[in-house]
This record gives structure tokens, C-alpha cells and sequence, in this order.
């Protein structure tokens, strides 16, 4: 069986739930088009997406076109929802990515193609709405080439853009006005397409050049460009010609070793986990037990999405995607029956603010951090978090429009009024230098029967954190290293600041236990203690997230952002003055973006407008701001030490 897991991305509003909607009908899987606007669209399940009219939660269906199964993933636009995005990427063995012809390029297209060119995702674009007022094309397969740094081909002709009379007509490969483009953008790679191109050129079969074409794009060399209209249909035949002849596909084995990932989590009407899973190889049945980091867990309920349903079954194969129950320990991110500790590297930024939570009525406080909780497994990059002492509850958000949906959500799901304070940006720690830190085995002070020696040194801006073992990995149960590296990620979220450490990594360099009365307990408490001790010698300093942006607004008002872009420190890297119109790119401290936003409607009339987006992490110039720290804390061993023996006793 051949499938191909599809994802369809965008930028908000460029048209890609609409999109999605007209493939599913062509494809016969739904007797009637939905619409955003009137919120019965098939992919926008929930009704805060019917509400808002956007996508919040990756949403499967899966229908097939000819011989080939597409598993096709629907994800959000809006930047706030960029979590949502990151978990099916691993997923995916081609995109479509869907642009505007009135809007163009936008800050989430620009973020999405970077991250799928990471992670070598082959992808198409198709042109969307270029029946509307304002469309493009021609230009626009300019500004993909330079501003996306892609190599796109035209596969359709757009004849009135702009109009409600627009047509499109799809191109063939082996005639003009395609064939000479098409022949010049795959000789760039292909030397003897390249000779006969120039020798022979009746060997170039419009079937030769569509194989050509589908290695080129499944290589990442070119990417062909579709346009249409979604909403109406037109255009969008040609882009399902070729999902199911140029994008790539798999050939899986239902037979092989069971190895999965679960991608997202929901909860059923009783408050049951549902894990969404792709398996890659092998059959999952119902009562199996499954291989998840956290132990084994048992299977007692499929269903799986076919044939643009969703039904339930007492199996599914390899290709299939399915919603599973009775994973009661399952996290989003989980690999099934592979190892255990490896995982996609994230290919986002983490969020950038964070917000202190309260619940309205002082009596619903426990309520709403078990609802958190719950919400934290369905998106764990809003990073929960409590300050014991204080007894106040922080997450972590990409911005206010993510902030209004959780808040609707506790009211709607778990019926808690909650409010939010106002939001802060979340600095990170940098490694200044190389520190290591040990503590010995019945050795004082270390307390615990365990030997842990640790150093951390800095990596490459923006390679993340990571973790090696420099010892004999023989000489203890694999149990407490593990133990030690979840350890130690887990307090790199907190670092000399109390800010999470950042591209640092951490190598084990010294291990011991007492057999048989050393557990794997011993090893996580005493980690943090020696981690510390590692920072604390190799010193950190306290960064701030630094947003690029792209800001477009009339000649005119030219002065006055130059003024405000000046007054809030940002630094310019492009401008470009066109038609009366400026457009300026930069960078500027994410903490002064919410203000430069708020000023320019007033200083362009309300014509600017700001795409922003994550870029990096700088040195602040300000002094370090410490934050709250939330447990124990280990940069303070005596204080630790003292409040784990009085948790122990707690217990006891």
C-alpha cells in the first residue's frame, strides 16, 4: 500500500482550511463543501474554531486518490499555535504550502518553509485566491524565489487575476509555454537532461519530465507552484494530479517491528486519554501492550481514520494513523516501540511570554491546576508551572490570542473562570564558559547513595541543549543514567536566574551506586545539586528574545517609523521603497514589539502593516532580572538539601 502523510500549511487566512475542505470534497470523502466563515468546515472540530474562524488543533483525515492512501494533516496558521505545527512535521513526507495572491509572502510562510527545508520536507506551493481583488501571480513566483530562497515552477497559467472571471489552466510538461521552463529548471541539476535539452530535445517525453520533475521535488531541488481558488475550486484538480503523482509516498511494512509516535492527545467525554498515533511500521491490535518510555501500556480501544472517517477496529497497520486508548501514560512526543530517549529536534522557537493564571473564585484553585495539567498534555509547550511557596501558577504562551483560547477553554471544558495577568517576555541563560560539578558516594555532604560528576559547556547558538555519557555505561542499571538525563533537562528549565539554560551541553563524567541499596531516586535528587554547582562555575547571562520583523506601511509615514524604530532599538537589515510604498526588515527586542504594534496604526492611518516573528536570543544590555524559582532550589545546597529531607518525612 502506498501512503503519503500530506500537511497542509500556511500563514493565517491564506486559505488553507478552505483548501483542505475542496480537496476532501473532490476526493468524495464529504457529499458537502463547508466554509470558515459559517464554521461547519470538516477539519475545525472544535467550537472555538468554528467560533474564531481559525485552526487551533492539527486535525487527520485520510481518503485516498487512485492507488495512494494520504493521511492529510490540517494545521493551524496562526503564529500563537506554532506548537501545533512542530508535532506532525516529523510526521510529514511532503507539504503543501498555501500563499496568498493578495497578501504574498508572509512571516508564518517564511517560518513554515525554513523549518521544512530543515528538515529536507519535500513541498509544492499552491497560489491561493487569485480570484480576488488585489491577486498576483507572475510577481509572486518572484518574491517566492527571492524572499523564500526556493526554486519554484509555474504549473498553471493565470489568465484576469484579480477578478471574479480569473481562470486557471493547468500546464503541460512536455508543451509551451511549460516545457521550456520546466526543461531550464531541471537541467540546473541533471546533466544529461541538460544535454539532450540542448542536443536532443525530442527525447524530453512529457513522461520523462515528469519523473524528473517528482525526484527533483522529492529531493528538495524545485518546488512547482499550483494557483487557484479553494473556495470555488477552480486550479485545485491540477494540485490533486499531483499529490498523487509527484509528491513522494512510502511503501511501509505492516509486518515488520511495531515503531510509532504519538503526535497529539486529546481527552474523551469521561476524561479517558486519547493518543494520536502514526505508526511507521508493524500492526498495533487491540489489548497489546505497547512500549512507551514510561513502561508498557495496554491498548483497549482504535479507531482509525480511513476513508475520511474515523471508526473503530481492533487493528491498525503500518501508514495508518489512529486515535488509541488506554495509554494512560502517554505524552505527546512519545516514540512507540523505538527508543525510548530519542525525539525530533524542535524545530520552533519555544514561546516567548508568560502569564501569571488565577482562578476567579479563590475555592477553584486546585481545580484549575488539575485542568492545566490536562491542557499542559495536550500542549506541552505552554510549560505549567508553580511556585510552591507563593502558591501561584505561571504558562507559557506565544502570544494574547493563545492566551484568550486557553482562558475560553477552562470556562467552556472545565467550567473555571480564570483571569490573566499581563503577559511578560521569558528570557533564557546562556553558558558563559565550561564548569563541572561532583558529589561522591559516602562522601560528605552528598547524603544520597549515588555518585553523580557532571560538566556543562556551551554549544552553537540555537542547537539546543543535549546530554552524553563520559563514562562506562556497564557499570550501572541503564535505569539511573536515564535518570539522570531526565534529571538534568529538567532543571536546565531553571537555571542561576531561575530562567531555563539554553544550547548547553551536559556530559556525565563520573557514576556510582551501592548495590542493591541505591535507586534510581537517589540519582534524580542528587542530579540537580551537582548540575548546579556545574553552572554555578561556569556562569550564564541573561538573554532576551529578539523578534525579526517585516513592517509595511505608506511613504509618507516613512519618518515617524524610522522615529518609533529608533526609540524602540531596532536594528534594520533591509528597506526597500517602492509604489509609495516603504517596506522595512529588521530586528528588535521581542518585549518592545506589543508597543511598536500598538503605535502604528496611529502613525500610518491605519495602512501599516508588522509581521513579526522569532529569531534569536541576545545578551540584555539591562541588569539580570531573576524570576521566582519554582521547588527546591539546588544553587542553594543547604536549603535543598533540608527541604527534600522534610518532603521525605512528609511522606513518611
Amino acid at each position: 500500500m502506498r501512503t503519503l502523510n500530506l500537511g497542509i500549511l500556511a500563514h493565517v487566512d491564506a486559505g488553507k482550511t478552505s483548501l483542505t475542505e475542496r480537496l476532501l470534497f473532490d476526493a468524495g470523502v464529504i457529499d458537502k463543501l463547508g466554509s470558515v466563515d459559517t464554521g461547519d468546515t470538516q477539519t475545525d472540530s472544535l467550537e472555538l474554531e468554528r467560533q474564531r474562524g481559525i485552526t487551533i488543533r492539527a486535525a487527520v483525515v485520510s481518503f485516498a486518490i487512485g492507488d495512494k492512501v494520504v493521511n492529510l494533516i490540517d494545521t493551524p496558521g496562526h503564529p500563537d499555535f506554532i506548537a501545533e505545527v512542530e508535532r506532525v512535521l516529523g510526521l510529514l513526507d511532503a507539504a503543501v504550502v498555501v500563499v496568498s495572491a493578495v497578501e504574498g509572502v508572509q512571516a508564518q510562510t517564511r517560518v513554515l518553509v525554513r523549518a521544512l527545508r530543515r528538515l529536507g520536507v519535500p513541498f509544492v506551493f499552491f497560489v491561493n485566491k487569485v480570484d480576488r481583488l488585489g491577486a498576483q501571480h507572475k510577481d509572486l513566483l518572484k518574491v517566492l524565489a527571492a524572499q523564500l530562497q526556493v526554486r519554484p515552477i509555474a504549473m498553471s497559467s493565470v489568465v484576469d487575476a484579480g477578478s471574479r472571471l480569473a481562470r486557471v489552466e493547468a500546464l503541460t510538461p512536455g508543451c509551451e509555454p511549460l516545457f521550456t521552463p520546466l526543461c531550464e529548471a531541471l537541467a540546473e541539476n541533471d546533466e544529461a537532461l541538460f544535454s539532450d535539452y540542448v542536443l536532443t530535445p525530442d527525447r524530453l517525453t512529457a513522461d520523462r519530465l515528469g519523473r524528473c520533475l517528482a525526484a527533483q521535488v522529492a529531493s528538495g531541488l524545485v518546488h512547482p507552484v499550483f494557483a487557484g481558488a479553494a473556495t470555488t475550486g477552480v486550479g485545485v484538480p491540477a494540485l490533486t494530479s499531483a499529490i498523487a503523482t509527484i509528491l513522494p509516498d512510502r511503501r511501509l511494512d505492516p509486518d515488520g517491528p511495531i515503531a510509532g509516535k504519538i503526535f497529539k492527545i486529546e481527552r474523551g467525554w469521561g476524561g479517558e486519554k486519547l493518543a494520536y498515533m502514526y505508526l511507521r511500521s508493524g500492526t498495533v491490535r487491540l489489548r497489546q501492550y505497547l512500549d512507551l518510555p514510561k513502561g508498557p501500556e495496554r491498548v483497549i480501544a482504535i479507531h482509525v481514520f480511513e476513508a475520511g472517517r474515523v471508526h473503530g477496529a481492533a487493528s491498525f497497520r503500518a501508514g495508518q494513523i489512529a486515535r488509541v486508548s488506554g495509554l494512560a501514560g502517554a505524552r505527546i512526543g512519545d516514540m512507540v516501540g523505538g527508543d525510548p530517549l530519542s525525539g525530533d529536534r524542535p524545530q520552533f522557537a519555544p514561546p516567548s511570554l508568560e502569564t501569571r493564571v488565577l482562578a476567579r473564585r479563590p475555592s477553584d484553585k486546585a481545580a484549575l491546576w488539575l485542568a492545566l495539567n490536562q491542557m499542559a498534555e495536550q500542549d506541552p509547550l505552554i510549560n505549567l508551572r508553580r511556585n510552591d511557596d507563593a502558591d501561584e501558577i505561571f504558562v507559557s504562551l506565544y502570544g494574547e490570542v493563545q492566551k484568550e483560547v486557553v482562558q475560553s477553554t477552562l470556562l467552556t471544558d472545565f467550567g473555571l473562570e480564570a483571569r490573566f495577568e499581563e503577559s511578560t517576555v521569558i528570557l533564557a541563560e546562556r553558558l558563559i564558559g565550561t564548569g563541572t560539578g561532583l558529589q561522591v558516594l559516602f562522601k560528605e555532604p552528598n547524603p544520597f547513595l549515588a555518585t553523580v560528576g557532571l560538566r556543562v559547556e556551551p554549544r552553537p547558538e540555537g542547537a539546543g541543549n543535549s546530554f552524553a555519557l563520559d563514562v562506562d555505561v556497564g557499570q550501572m542499571p541503564a535505569s539511573f543514567y536515564r535518570a539522570v538525563e531526565e534529571t538534568v533537562f529538567e532543571t536546565l528549565k531553571q537555571g542561576i536566574f531561575g530562567w531555563q539554560v539554553i544550547d548547553c551541553h551536559v556530559a556525565m563524567t563520573a557514576a556510582r551506586h551501592s548495590s542493591p541499596a541505591s535507586t534510581a531516586a537517589d540519582f534524580r535528587q542528587l542530579t540537580p545539586w551537582v548540575l548546579a554547582d556545574a553552572l554555578l562555575a561556569a556562569k550564564t547571562v541573561l538573554c532576551e528574545p529578539i523578534d525579526r520583523f517585516y513592517l509595511e506601511a505608506p511613504l509618507e509615514s516613512l519618518n515617524g517609523l524610522l522615529t518609533l524604530l529608533v526609540k524602540s532599538a531596532a536594528t534594520m537589515t533591509d528597506s526597500v521603497i517602492a509604489g509609495g510604498v516603504a517596506r522595512l526588515e529588521g530586528t528588535m527586542a521581542s518585549a518592545m514589539i506589543q508597543s511598536v504594534q500598538q503605535q502604528l496604526p496611529g502613525l500610518t492611518s491605519g495602512a501599516g502593516t508588522m509581521e513579526t516573528s522569532f529569531d534569536h536570543y541576545a545578551p540584555m544590555a539591562r541588569p539580570p532580572r531573576s524570576r521566582q524559582r519554582s521547588g527546591p532550589d539546588p544553587f542553594n545546597g543547604a536549603e535543598y538539601l533540608l527541604r527534600l529531607h522534610r518532603h521525605v518525612e512528609g511522606m513518611s
